[in-house]
């Protein structure tokens, strides 16, 4: 309960983004009950150097409704001259209250006044609002003492505001959004439609460039899709929108383990050699590159997921398992794919890449 007043006080004081100030009381100290009371008491009329301002609980001779108190424009000191704060438990006579600290210029100012002014009444005001009324007892300097009937949390609540009283910065708002409920479901669907559509135009690419060996290229990214998922729901991790993205750029990865392997066989075919030659010699040579390719980013993405916050992580988690996933199927399923179409193969029939 207390941690949860002081926020509600830290948050009314931010909000006001007004300066703490002490102005001089005048009239009823104890505060008028309503406006219509205090120009009742002034005529109907507000001398032009003193204002009406409305008083909250916090007053120390307020009854725990609104008051309103009448005090001079021009304050005594402002939020800038307090430097600190600090409650003091209860003395003999059960009142306790806050110490506060001035600057040395606004403590000269405050001893001019309250040495003139012993036995009248100050208000504590933040924005327009009064905080507490206070009599002055004794002149004072750089350092002086509020003492009232105080609770324990509006002790505290009055030495942040005193501590907090100089608000350079206005809060200003410059954005301001709603995000429903549906969002995060609509941004993951249309997640998955962007993987679904861009899966199946790498799929139906493969086949066009690669011919017959497009084919198995097909078989182990759809592979590689299932046992992705599979690991996913063995570790029960959440599949969210940058999860998805990980699971787009696994896509990718495998795509590009498959060209490499691709292109390395044709090259081996056009030096002259014969199908199992090619193939062996393809996967042979591709390999070292498959792995350093595959290794850098599974430490990249063991970073993301060390260091990173829960959607990094959500991505990192996706990338790995994707590109764990990929090394089997682009270099072992693969393989046996073709080693099995080569062996079927008649002697001198050409393979289809």
């Amino acid at each position: 309960m207390k941690s949860s007043s002081s926020f509600r006080e830290s948050t009314t004081i931010l909000e006001s983004t007004s300066q703490l100030q002490v102005h001089e009381v005048e009239g009823n100290t104890a505060g008028y009950a309503s406006e219509q009371e205090a120009l009742a008491s002034l005529n109907g009329v507000v001398p032009p150097d003193e204002e009406l301002l409305h008083g909250d609980s916090q007053s120390s001779l307020s009854d725990g409704a609104d008051h309103v108190f009448l005090v001079k424009r021009i304050s005594i000191v402002g939020g800038k001259d307090f430097r600190d704060a600090s409650a003091i438990g209860a003395n003999d006579t059960g009142r306790q209250g806050v110490n506060f600290v001035l600057t040395n210029a606004g403590g000269e100012r405050f001893y001019e006044y309250t040495s003139a002014n012993v036995g009248k009444y100050m208000a504590i005001v933040l924005g327009t609002r009064v905080k507490n009324v206070a009599v002055i007892k004794s002149a004072i300097r750089d350092q002086g003492q509020i003492e009232g009937q105080f609770s324990k949390e509006q002790i505290e609540a009055l030495s942040f505001t005193l501590r907090t009283g100089a608000l350079p910065a206005t809060i200003v708002p410059i954005e301001q959004r709603t995000v429903g409920a549906s969002l995060g479901a609509d941004s993951i669907k249309q997640g998955v439609i962007a993987a679904v559509v861009g899966m199946t135009a790498v799929l139906i690419f493969m086949l066009i460039y690669y011919r017959g060996s497009g084919i198995n290229a097909d078989l182990a990214l759809f592979l590689n899709l299932v046992i992705l998922l599979g690991f996913m729901g063995f570790f029960h991790a959440t599949l969210t929108l940058p999860g998805i993205a990980g699971v787009i750029l696994t896509i990718g990865m495998g795509v590009d383990s498959n060209v490499l392997i691709f292109e390395r066989i044709r090259e081996e075919i056009r030096s002259g050699k014969g199908p199992a030659q090619a193939v062996e010699h393809g996967f042979a040579h591709a390999w070292v590159t498959i792995v350093d390719t595959h290794v850098t980013t599974i430490v990249s993405a063991a970073i993301l997921f060390m260091f990173g916050t829960g959607p990094v992580k959500g991505f990192a988690t996706t990338l790995v398992f994707g590109l764990l996933a990929n090394l089997f199927t682009a270099v072992y399923v693969s393989r046996v794919i073709f080693d099995a179409h080569v062996n079927a193969k008649s002697v001198g029939e050409k393979l289809s890449i």
